[in-house]
């Protein structure tokens, strides 16, 4: 059994661009919806119009669970780690871990940003973290600093 994903050639694209940062999501041209995991048609009209476009890797925290036991390398060597499901900013619900947070300091809803975990030379795995305040997005325009 391999710890890593099985890379197909419709995801490819996929983890192609999250070895190089980004993180992709699937978009219908037919209908707009935009979907993840990667499929060859759209889940909302199923149309095959669909198109790989780049995800802004915002997303809340929807629900996770704590794992402090499990057997399996290599994830017996994470323990205690967070398994969760995070809804992206575009829309879906992706399965993922939560890192660079202890487990007690998330709460559902919180806002999150993709960060990667490198986990051999081919396969890098899109992960998320708390999201960082940026004094340089529009929300926080207005914000000034203490001096």
């Amino acid at each position: 059994m391999s710890a890593l994903p099985v890379i197909e050639e419709e995801s490819r694209p996929f983890w192609d661009a999250a070895r190089e940062g980004r993180f992709l999501v699937v978009r219908c041209v037919a209908c707009g919806a935009v979907h993840h995991y990667p499929r060859p048609f759209c889940p909302s009209c199923w149309s095959e119009d669909v198109e790989w476009v780049e995800a802004s890797g915002r997303a809340t925290l929807y629900t996770y669970s704590t794992v402090f036991v499990n057997d399996l390398p290599p994830f017996n060597e994470r323990v205690p780690y967070v398994a969760a499901v995070v809804e992206l900013a575009e829309g879906p619900r992706v399965m993922t871990n939560i890192v660079d947070c202890a487990p007690e300091d998330l709460a559902i809803g919180i806002p999150l940003e993709v960060t990667y975990r490198v986990l051999t030379d081919e396969v890098t795995a899109p992960v998320f973290r708390p999201a960082r305040v940026r004094p340089d997005t529009p929300e926080h325009a207005n914000d000034t600093k203490e001096q």
